[in-house]
């Protein structure tokens, strides 16, 4: 992979801090990693927790695939950090037309380096009160139908046991195992040529997300809900912290792998 010095030198000061400390944290049990492309690629994972892109980051880093994370633009303003995510090429999140730009064009540097784009489809930790995957955004949809650049989609189950989504500490006894299951390129081939609307990026974003919680799936060895958590249904806000108040709303309890579900938007947390 290309890179410049400067990156290489980052990403090693980086995984010095970030491999040993997972390694403590919990056993890992990666699948499916030789699926991993050989060019550059968009990683489609689940969201459970805070602490996703350090699981994600440290499978993809020990395959020498550098982690690109679409990130809010305004850690780009804090000190030190912004330099951090400068110098490793992390993609920041704008709204504004040219900030958009230029996030395109360090994510296709980012490609033709060899390396693999991050995006959460869900845009933010999922509201499902079971913790499956929820609908989903068209970012990551957009970007591969715009560019071509494979989806590979990926899930994880375990590392929410360390740390439970918008925990305040972390719980290491007994020790947990944090697995991880890469899946193959999602098959978005029957939406070349289409325009790029509202319905094409949602169809598409339904195939990826299909492929997620399939993996999600296998990992729980459970079937997934019937009909994926729309956070709007239920009156959520669909980015951001959220924290639910009485308890969570129930779902039904009749279940099957062959969910689909509406999907707008683009944002990523």
């Amino acid at each position: 992979m290309k890179e410049s010095v400067k990156s290489h030198i980052t990403f090693i000061i980086a995984a010095g801090v970030v491999r040993p400390l997972m390694n403590v944290l919990m056993r890992k049990r990666w699948e499916g990693i030789e699926k991993l492309p050989t060019r550059g690629f968009i990683a489609a994972p689940n969201h459970t927790t805070e602490i996703d892109p350090l699981v994600f980051g440290h499978m993809l880093y020990n395959q020498k695939r550098m982690p690109h994370f679409l990130a809010k633009a305004g850690l780009f303003k804090v000190p030190v950090l912004r330099a951090v995510l400068r110098n490793t090429k992390q993609i920041p999140v704008e709204r504004s037309s040219s900030g958009a730009s230029r996030s395109l064009q360090i994510a296709k540097e980012v490609v033709d380096e060899g390396g693999a784009i991050v995006i959460y489809p869900e845009g933010t930790l999922t509201r499902d009160p079971e913790l499956w995957p929820m609908k989903g955004h068209t970012g990551a949809a957009r970007m591969a139908l715009e560019s071509g650049i494979p989806v590979v989609p990926m899930a994880h189950w375990g590392a929410h046991e360390v740390f439970p989504r918008y925990a305040k500490r972390l719980h290491l006894f007994p020790r947990k195992t944090s697995r991880v299951m890469v899946g193959a390129p999602v098959d978005l081939s029957a939406f070349a040529g289409r325009p790029l609307d509202r319905v094409t990026l949602t169809e598409a974003t339904n195939v990826i997300m299909d492929a997620i919680t399939e993996l999600v799936a296998t990992l729980r060895g459970e079937k997934p809900p019937v009909v994926r958590w729309d956070p709007s249904a239920h009156n959520q806000a669909t980015h951001g912290r959220f924290v639910e108040r009485g308890g969570a709303t129930p779902r039904p309890a009749t279940r099957d792998s062959g969910a689909s579900h509406e999907n707008i938007g683009d944002s990523t947390e």
